[in-house]
């Protein structure tokens, strides 16, 4: 008879695969690395198969690895949930969380929904903006989270900077425009410091390409309003674009454009239990959605 797959080996295995890193995981779940590592030999015992695979900046996970990381997640959360439910565990108070508006209109419905099923007591009071918007909101304490946006290859300083899921930009435009018979392009972009904004005018300087801002703004209602009038072409992440509006990155006369990662930010080194909870339930449950 095969041996069951047990809570807490899933869980810390979880938490590596996330942060692909024995010393960081094993930070996080408050044990010792060599700990950490007896538990991973147990769980390739269990499942006969290897998990991970060391590399020089750090493990990546094996073909079976990704595999069961996939099944982890869903049993980690109908856990959570069951604990929640039967044994009256579940967390109380208020959260105040920032979000950019693309990654709300997409994330949040299933990523709300699924936290109150845990935690029917909590309350997630959410505050939408650009990523640079919610960072002053961090700094003066105005938000306890916030999801954001961060350069691909932004340099990793500490587990709150770990990329959770990473998401290409793409052109958007009007499905009957072609953007060749413009000349200067037109944007609707979202503010000068925003990464979409930056990313589409370098990537349209390198390539010696004219364009001009016709519409700036922290508004995704509308910049894609603006997109669907047929003014002015967008870039935004490419799981957000609504299904009227045409992906361009075929064009062969616009230029590529980079990733974006996704990575939490908290308000203090010390969050509360409920922060924590919910920051740890995006972690979970993003890289599915």
């Amino acid at each position: 008879m095969s041996r069951p797959l047990e809570i807490d080996l899933l869980r810390s295995f979880a938490v590596i695969a996330e942060v692909r890193s024995l010393s960081r995981a094993a930070e996080r779940v408050g044990r010792t690395q060599s700990a950490l590592s007896q538990q991973m030999k147990r769980l390739e015992e269990i499942v006969d198969q290897p998990l991970f695979q060391r590399t020089g900046r750090g493990v990546v996970l094996t073909n079976p690895g990704e595999r069961l990381l996939l099944h982890a997640q869903r049993i980690l959360r109908l856990h959570d949930e069951a604990m929640a439910d039967l044994c009256g565990k579940g967390l109380s108070g208020t959260i105040r969380f920032g979000c950019p508006d693309d990654y709300a209109a997409v994330f949040l419905p299933s990523l709300l929904r699924q936290f109150a099923s845990q935690h029917p007591h909590a309350l997630v009071e959410v505050v939408c903006g650009p990523t640079p918007r919610l960072v002053e909101q961090l700094e003066k304490r105005a938000v306890d989270l916030a999801m954001v946006s961060l350069p691909e290859d932004a340099a990793q300083t500490g587990p709150d900077d770990d990329i959770i899921r990473r998401e290409p930009l793409v052109w958007i435009g009007s499905p009957e425009l072609d953007s060749a018979h413009f000349d200067p392009l037109p944007l609707a972009l979202s503010d000068p410091d925003t990464l979409d904004h930056i990313a589409a005018c370098e990537a349209l300087r390198r390539a010696g390409r004219a364009y001009r801002v016709a519409y700036a703004s922290s508004s995704l209602a509308g910049l894609t309003a603006l997109v669907r009038s047929g003014q002015a072409f967008a870039v935004m992440t490419q799981t957000a674009v609504p299904t009227d509006l045409a992906i361009l990155n075929g064009d062969p006369a616009l230029p590529p454009l980079p990733a974006v990662g996704i990575a939490l930010k908290f308000e203090r080194k010390r969050p509360s239990h409920l922060t924590s909870a919910f920051a740890e339930h995006i972690r979970l449950t993003l890289p599915l959605l």
